[in-house]
């Protein structure tokens, strides 16, 4: 494969459509009209070893794939679309979105989209409104990623957290009613200043993900800033000695310039999340979580292109993990959804 460099522009109301390196915008989903980059710049290629399945390919095939969804995976999946397009298919338009878990599985539910990006697993209710909207649908997961509690990097004293310190201070009324928390509430040795929070909206299944699975299900300490854009999310706390935010780790290791991730203590020791801790076995596995794809079966039967595209991130998604923040699967897990697309007539 020939090397490529992409910049991706991670922000504003914008969705990523790329046909034969250019990249096109259109209208996104978004709760705020603030528009930064995310620094998910200057990521070179380094795929070597791509399934035969997708190189071998010689149809030529044209349209588009339409994907949307989760902005957590965004990064990955628009690094897949810009290698496909420039090295296996460039007649295929593939078009990717990053409206949020939610709001793209809601796309998908209406037959906007061909591939709904989530990062977290489908749900019951959302199962029965493609059933009864006649799509069928196959949830696949594409990589895993590490939940990382973020703060200022001239933050030199919360470097280091337990897992019940994190859980305790972003739920509502454990150290105060009013819940103006302040550091010196967790730990008698912190300044005597107000912590300010920060995350996802409720768009996102990094949101949900944090409050089902990290807080089981409690209220949000009041006042917490909750954003749409990613983007958005790592300037405020870039710029807010005080902060202390969520999302996924790819958004923190593209912007480690001006972020600190805290090293969380799951009961043996601080644990930094990196790409070798993070992992459903690894010392990071409590915040560890797959991500996924969803793909319309119907569209992958009706469009040659979707079921092309589709073979290709399970061929290729281990190759671009590393460098957009995820951890990659087992190939075998990949190859058994491999083998589930091909079986698509």
């Amino acid at each position: 494969m020939k090397r490529v460099k992409l910049s991706l522009m991670l922000a504003g109301l914008m969705t990523f459509a790329v046909a034969c390196g250019e990249e096109d915008e259109a209208s996104g989903t978004s709760n705020n009209g603030n528009n930064a980059n995310t620094g998910n710049e200057n990521t070179e290629e380094t795929a070597e070893g791509t399934n035969e399945t997708n190189e071998e390919t010689s149809e030529e095939l044209s349209g588009t794939v339409s994907v949307d969804g989760s902005g957590t995976v965004y990064p990955l999946m628009a690094r897949l679309a810009e290698e496909y397009m420039t090295t296996e298919q460039e007649g295929v338009s593939v078009e990717v979105g990053r409206a949020g878990t939610s709001a793209g599985m809601e796309k998908f539910i209406n037959g906007e989209t061909d591939l709904s990006n989530a990062s977290r697993p489908v749900k019951e209710e959302e199962l029965a409104g493609l059933e009864e909207a006649g799509i069928e649908s196959k949830e696949f997961k594409v990589a895993l990623d590490g939940l990382t509690i973020v703060i200022h990097p001239d933050n030199d004293w919360a470097n280091e957290m337990t897992e019940e310190e994190i859980k305790e201070v972003f739920v509502t009324g454990n150290f105060k009613d009013d819940d103006v928390v302040l550091w010196s509430d967790v730990r008698p040795e912190w300044p005597e200043e107000e912590i300010n929070f920060y995350g996802p909206n409720e768009n996102h299944g990094t949101y949900e993900f944090f409050v089902d699975e990290i807080i089981e299900e409690q209220d949000l300490v009041e006042g917490i800033n909750l954003q749409q854009e990613y983007s958005t999310l790592v300037e405020l706390v870039s710029e807010d000695e005080n902060a202390i935010g969520f999302f996924g780790f790819g958004y923190y290791t593209n912007n480690d310039d001006k972020l600190g991730a805290v090293h969380v203590d799951f009961g043996d020791g601080p644990v930094e999340p990196s790409l070798e801790t993070i992992g459903e076995e690894s010392a990071y596995a409590p915040f560890t979580r797959p991500v996924f794809t969803n793909l319309s079966v119907n569209a992958a039967q009706e469009k040659p292109e979707v079921k092309d595209f589709i073979k290709y991130v399970l061929t290729a998604a281990d190759d671009f993990s590393g460098e957009t923040g995820f951890a990659p699967l087992p190939e075998e897990e990949l190859n058994s959804y491999l083998e589930e697309v091909e079986a698509i007539e």
